[in-house]
This record gives structure tokens, C-alpha cells and sequence, in this order.
């Protein structure tokens, strides 16, 4: 007894002095640069964030931009608001309860200014709104925001309450993908409080309305205040009631020159009181510093758990953590904010989509935050209990859109294979059950699998259905990782059934030719018939037809965005994306040297889209023909053309983190396998990565004589015996240990050569 009451002494103080060191060292925040991927395609929200947190305040200049935000200089600030999205494409959701400083003209609702002396930093945002000359600073907590205004104009000034104002609105009704005003409401409940709600609808989910509750409250009382409705204005009138109109208030402040207004202002999707209370909970008093420092260490408390080496370079410091922070931006933590239902565990929302960050945003909260990934996971199964479905996205509290598979199979699989605790996987299944066997019904965009009915009777979906070719093969996959949990939990028959079924991407397996390869997943009819050709349009009273091919297009030519044989990418792309079984993909192709060409050809033709999620795991997929340094060319090739710290530097939409927990996975030298239990083995762009993992362990990667010549792996050590695969377990990671990587001029002779990543199992034995 006395000899384990000292081991856990031992253990509580080693735990001690590694938080005591950790703390210690450089504050990781410090490399964090939130404008990249504020220009190009990259749609990030540049505004102060908490990690996984719900209020996202930030400045609005366009109102078609996903983010809110245009770097675009032409374009004038019309407000501050509270809540974004990160990364996003499609239309644009939220941009609500919208704030402005304001000097002068108070006659009209609508106030905008072009922008100066712009500042950001994690979890700080400053601009000077160069119309009135006025300066805004904004930090925030969790639920709870700061702004900090500072005037020059000895006259009246005043900030701007605007509840009608919102992303992507638009006079058309009903428009696809915008959002719609349903009403809003205002009240001034003292000199120095004012609360409210917006309620809007639609956005890129097609989602049903949600509430954006809000209560703001400053640090001095204003003089005067007008509310308005539709426009018109209601001098010192402090209600302006839910009538289905657009709603605000104009507070007026004296002698303010050359003084700070501070407001604090919390939102809520429960009340407005609530709102207040996350203001009263997370930020009591006026000290805007003592926020940020706050907000700071919330994400060094993240950041920190990966460290490399101090000589790496600025620049590469700064693409990774800012990588990783912009993978921790979504989802959301609602938890206690659910409006739907009661419950009294994690609550999440802002899946935008599953369908892009299972594959590497997923598995890097897993390997970094597991008690993180488990509340989230636990937040998907309870929307399953509640709404019928998990989601494949989810914004707004409400279902909607699955653009492939039903993705959140494999976050739950890739849980298990890893095993994180704390998830009812019996209950997992069940829900993943609900996707494969129960065809949603109606709009089948919102959840579940579009398609299933063909799918299940034919072991493929048809072209009676839209996205046929993507959705077989992904409900594959999904299957696949359906049936590793069955037979986890000793659930036989369902084990069974969804392993076989997870062969069904081989039933649009066709023996064609393209570009010097052979076989490609093509279209089929609902009488097993090849699809050759598809109609086009009509000119001139004439029907056309498109000859189908491994790279024709049919989206947006012929076809609407969403309603192509292939979602986002061609045959080309999907032929590669068989994650669960490379090593039939590879047999079906013609073997080693058919798809070593394959593959080259894939990327010397440019049919890779470094953008697009369907190819994250094409480049490492020569590790599966005994080549990993050919993995590690193309994806040094690929960072280094695509990626860097400026302003462009994402190569696509970041899609809440997908595009940027892909890099952060390759600058470390690993690469997940989502819903498998292994990474990938890739030269790292640091000589030095060490992974604090949460439970006190570390484990570092070294790269021994990394240089720009030095760029193949030649041989690798795991805690100091010879370590011949190009691949490594979770288990072992999490167990802590060191990987030495030594690096030379020229390939291996003998290194992952032999030892192949997994792939399905023939024997499949349960």
C-alpha cells in the first residue's frame, strides 16, 4: 500500500513539473497568424475566438463572404458581429446581432466606413473606422465579447444595435443556400443595457430558423436613445416587439473625445438572459486585457501540446500553429445552450461539414484534445436520440447538408479503433445503424443516405439518384467503418453484413481505359447498364448529350452543383479515394507498376485538386507499393507550392479546419488513416516534434540530419530499435516513446518496403 501511495506520488509530481515546464516555455498563441487564408479561397474568420468557442465577433464587409469578412480594401466595414463560421464555402450563415461605433449622421440605420491601421493577432482584432476616425478593439471570451471603442469627435457619438443585419441576405425568396429574416426583437432595459434577439433561417445548410439572444451592457451610461422598426426611428421608445420586422437601437454617448467606450456584449440561443449571464460568468469586470491574456492561454493550453524544435524557422512555426488553430475553431461547444431539447451533457453544433474534417481535422483533435473529440462524439449521438440523425453538417441546431457518405461513421470508428473512453458505442452503433438501413425520406440533402434504397437492393447507388458515383462509393467506406465497430462490440450478424457490403465500390468498378490506366468507378443505371452518356442540355430544340469519361465534368454544365455523378471531383479523384482497402484498389488497377503510373499520372496531369477533400489521402498512397519516398515528394511538392504564412497561404476553403489539419499532420511527419487505428510515416519539415500528450506522456519525433538535401528517410527508430514499417499505431504514440528519423540524399533500399500499410482483411474474422 505504501509502495503505490509513493508511485503515485512520483507520478503527481512528474505530472507537476511537466505542467510547470510546459508553461514555461514560449508561448505557442505568439505564432498564430489568423490572416492566413484571408485572401484567395481560403473564407477564414480573422476575428477573436475562444477554443471551439461560440461567440465569434468580427468585422462584416461583405455579405455574401462566408466569413464575413473581404480582405478586398474597397470594401467598407457596416458592422461588428457576433457570430461566424470558418473556412466555409457555399452561402453564407449567421453574421448576427451586428454592433457600430458611429460619430455624425444618426438619420439613417445603415453606417458603414472603409478600414485602417487593421490589427490581428489570436484572440484580437483593431481597426480605425476611417470615416468617424474612430478606433475598435475587440477580444472575447467564450460566450461573452469585449469591444473597446475609442472616439475623436467632440460631438454626439453613438454605437449601433442593428438585429437586421445578416450574412447572405437576399430579396429573393426562399433563395438556395441564403439566409432569410424571420424577426428580431429590441429592449432598452436601462441606461446601460440594452437586449434582444434576431431569428433567421436558411444559409448553406438550408437550415430552419434559429435565435441569436443577446444582451450588451457599458461601462458608463448613454445620454439618449432612439429603437427603430423597418427603418424608422422611435426616440427613447425602449421596446420594439417581434412583429416580423427588422428592429435596432441607436444609443447616444457625450464627451467622449479622445475617451474609451467599453461594451460587453454575451449571446445565447437559449434568452437574453442567459446572454447576460454568460456575460456575468466569463467577463465580470472591465479589464479588456485580463480578457485577451485569457483567451491567450485558453489556446496556449492547446498549442503547447505540440512543440518543436527552437531553430525551425518563423515561417514554419507559423504555418503549423496556425494550422492547428484554425482545426480547433469548430465545431462549437453549445453545450448548455441547446434550445431543442434538455440535456445535460456535451452539446455541439457547426459541423460544417463532417464530410470534410473527418479525414485529418478529427483524428488531430483525437491525438491532441481525446476528451474533447469524446464530448463532441457524445454530442453526435445525442442529436441522433433527439433529431433521428447525426449529422453530416449541422448549423443553426438543425441537420443539414450531407454532400456524400454519412460521415460520421468514421468519426465514431476512428474513436474506437483508437480507444478513447467515455462514448456508449453500443448506443454509436445504433445510431450508425440508422444511416445505413433507414432512407431519410423527403430532402434527402438533409441527413442520412440519399440513395439507400438503390443502394442496398443493388449494391450500388444509380443514377436514378444524384451523386451516385461519390455516394457509392463513400457509403462503403462508411460500412467499413460501421462493421469495425460491430465487431468490437461482439455484434456478429451486423459485422458481417457490413463488411461484405463494404466490398460495394467494386460494383462501379469499370474495366475502361483512361490516360494510360485501367479501371475507374463509373456510372450505372438502375438496371446494372453502364451510363456512357448524359444528358446535357437543350440548344436550339436540339437534345445534347455528354460522352461520360473518368474526367467529365457534368457540374455546373449540365448539371446543378449538387447534382452531378460526382460531388466536387471526377472519376479520376474518386477512383483513388478507397481508404479502407488500397491493397484490392491496387490489384484492380493492374498491380504495383499500373499504379505507380496511375499515380503519377494522376498528379503530373494535374487531375489532383489540392483543394479538395477527396484527394487529402492520394499523395500517401504510394506508401501502399513499398514507396514512401515518392509519398514524401509529392507532399513536400504540394505544401511547398501551395501553402505558406501569407495571406493566400490555404490552397482552398479551409473548411473548419480540414485544409489545415491536413498540413499540420504532414509539417509533424504523420498522416491518419480516419476511422483506422494508424498514421502514415512522412518526413517531417521539423528536426524536432514532441507531442505532449494530455495523459502526461510525450512523444517525439526527431529528424536526424533534416536538411534541404537531406529529404528521404533512410532509416527509423522506435525508442531505440530498428523500425522497418511506414506506418505506426496510435497505441504506440499515446504510449509515449521517441521515433528517430534518420534523412538522407537518396531514397531507402529497404525501408517500408516490405512492411505495407493495412488494408481490409481477407479472413475477416471476427
Amino acid at each position: 500500500m505504501k509502495q503505490g501511495y509513493e508511485k503515485y506520488k512520483i507520478h503527481s509530481f512528474n505530472l507537476l513539473y511537466r505542467a510547470f515546464t510546459i508553461g514555461a516555455r514560449s508561448q505557442n498563441h505568439q505564432f498564430v497568424n489568423p490572416l492566413i487564408g484571408s485572401e484567395g479561397p481560403g473564407n477564414v474568420f480573422i476575428g477573436p475566438s475562444c477554443p471551439f468557442g461560440m461567440i465569434k465577433p468580427g468585422p462584416d464587409n461583405d455579405v455574401h463572404a462566408n466569413s464575413g469578412y473581404s480582405a478586398d480594401t474597397t470594401k467598407a466595414i457596416y458592422g461588428f458581429s457576433q457570430v461566424h463560421v470558418s473556412g466555409t464555402g457555399g452561402g453564407a450563415k449567421y453574421g448576427n446581432v451586428s454592433v457600430m461605433p458611429i460619430s455624425g449622421n444618426f438619420e439613417s440605420v445603415k453606417q458603414e466606413s472603409f478600414r485602417d491601421d487593421e490589427k490581428v493577432q489570436l484572440g484580437y482584432y483593431a481597426v480605425r473606422l476611417k470615416k468617424w476616425n474612430i478606433k475598435t478593439e475587440i477580444t472575447t471570451s467564450d460566450r461573452a465579447t469585449f469591444y473597446k471603442f475609442k472616439y475623436s469627435s467632440e460631438g454626439k457619438n453613438a454605437v449601433k444595435i442593428d438585429l437586421g443585419r445578416y450574412l447572405d441576405e437576399t430579396d429573393i425568396k426562399n433563395g438556395r443556400e441564403t439566409q432569410q429574416f424571420v424577426g428580431s426583437e429590441v429592449e432598452v432595459v436601462s441606461d446601460t443595457e440594452v437586449r434582444g434577439y434576431t431569428k433567421v433561417r436558411g444559409g448553406w445548410n438550408n437550415g430552419s430558423a434559429y435565435t441569436v439572444y443577446f444582451a450588451a451592457v457599458f461601462d458608463q451610461p448613454f445620454g439618449s436613445f432612439s429603437t427603430w422598426k423597418q427603418q424608422t426611428f422611435f426616440p427613447n421608445q425602449a421596446t420594439q416587439v417581434d412583429d416580423g420586422s427588422k428592429t435596432g437601437a441607436m444609443l447616444f454617448f457625450n464627451h467622449l473625445k479622445n475617451k474609451s467606450l467599453n461594451m460587453k456584449i454575451g449571446i445565447s440561443f437559449i434568452s437574453s438572459l442567459k446572454a447576460k449571464q454568460n456575460i456575468n460568468n466569463e467577463i465580470p469586470d472591465w479589464q479588456f486585457d485580463k480578457v485577451l491574456t485569457e483567451t491567450q492561454q485558453k489556446w496556449d493550453k492547446i498549442l503547447q501540446r505540440v512543440e518543436v524544435d527552437k531553430d525551425a524557422s518563423p515561417e514554419k512555426k507559423m504555418m503549423l500553429y496556425t494550422a492547428l488553430y484554425h482545426t480547433m475553431l469548430m465545431p462549437v461547444d453549445r453545450t448548455g445552450e441547446n434550445p431543442l431539447w434538455e440535456n445535460d451533457g456535451p452539446y455541439y453544433d457547426d459541423f460544417y461539414a463532417i464530410w470534410d474534417t473527418y479525414r485529418s481535422s478529427s483524428p488531430l483533435i483525437t491525438l491532441l484534445d481525446p476528451k474533447r473529440q469524446v464530448a463532441i462524439i457524445n454530442a453526435l449521438i445525442d442529436i441522433y436520440k433527439h433529431d433521428g440523425y447525426m449529422p453530416d453538417a449541422r448549423s443553426g441546431n438543425c441537420n443539414g447538408r450531407t454532400q456524400g457518405g454519412s460521415n460520421a461513421e468514421i468519426v465514431i470508428a476512428d474513436a474506437f479503433v483508437k480507444g478513447l473512453k467515455g462514448i456508449n458505442y453500443k448506443e454509436a452503433l445504433n445510431a450508425m445503424l440508422k444511416d445505413a438501413m433507414y432512407p431519410p425520406g423527403g430532402n434527402e440533402e438533409k441527413e442520412g443516405r440519399g440513395g439507400l434504397v438503390d443502394y442496398n437492393r443493388l449494391g450500388y447507388v444509380s443514377t436514378d439518384y444524384v451523386r451516385s458515383g461519390n455516394r457509392t462509393v463513400e457509403y462503403s467506406y462508411d460500412d467499413y467503418c460501421l462493421a469495425m465497430v460491430a465487431k468490437g462490440i461482439k455484434r456478429k450478424g451486423e459485422y458481417w453484413r457490413f463488411i461484405k457490403q463494404s466490398d460495394n465500390w467494386q460494383n462501379l468498378w469499370r474495366d475502361i481505359e483512361n490516360n494510360g490506366s485501367r479501371g475507374f468507378i463509373m456510372p450505372k443505371d438502375a438496371h446494372g447498364k453502364w451510363v456512357d452518356s448524359i444528358l446535357c442540355n437543350v440548344n436550339n430544340g436540339r437534345i445534347n448529350y455528354l460522352k461520360y469519361t473518368p474526367l467529365s465534368q457534368d457540374w455546373p454544365n449540365c448539371v446543378c452543383w449538387w447534382c452531378g455523378i460526382f460531388y466536387e471531383a471526377s472519376s479520376w479523384e474518386y477512383s483513388l479515394s478507397i481508404p479502407h482497402d488500397v491493397a484490392t484498389l491496387i490489384k484492380k488497377s493492374g498491380g504495383n507498376e499500373a499504379f505507380l503510373k496511375r499515380l503519377n499520372t494522376f498528379f503530373d496531369n494535374g487531375y489532383y485538386n489540392v483543394g479538395n477533400e477527396p484527394s487529402f489521402l492520394s499523395p500517401d498512397l504510394y506508401h501502399w507499393i513499398g514507396r514512401p519516398d515518392l509519398s514524401n515528394e509529392r507532399i513536400h511538392q504540394i505544401i511547398d507550392a501551395n501553402y505558406s504564412s501569407k495571406r493566400d497561404g490555404i490552397p482552398g476553403n479551409d473548411d473548419s479546419g480540414a485544409m489545415s489539419s491536413w498540413l499540420a499532420f504532414h509539417m509533424m511527419g504523420l498522416y491518419p488513416n480516419a476511422g483506422q487505428s494508424y498514421y502514415l510515416i512522412n518526413a517531417p519539415y521539423f528536426k524536432e516534434t514532441t507531442l505532449h500528450l494530455p495523459d502526461g506522456k510525450d512523444f517525439t519525433i526527431k529528424a536526424k540530419n533534416l536538411s534541404d538535401k537531406n529529404k528521404y528517410i533512410k532509416a527509423v527508430t522506435l525508442n531505440g530499435k530498428p523500425y522497418e514499417k511506414a506506418w505506426i499505431e496510435h497505441s504506440d504514440i499515446i504510449a509515449g516513446g521517441t521515433l528517430v528519423i534518420e534523412m538522407g540524399r537518396t531514397p531507402s533500399e529497404t525501408w517500408g518496403k516490405n512492411q505495407l500499410p493495412p488494408s481490409k482483411p481477407d479472413d475477416n474474422k471476427i
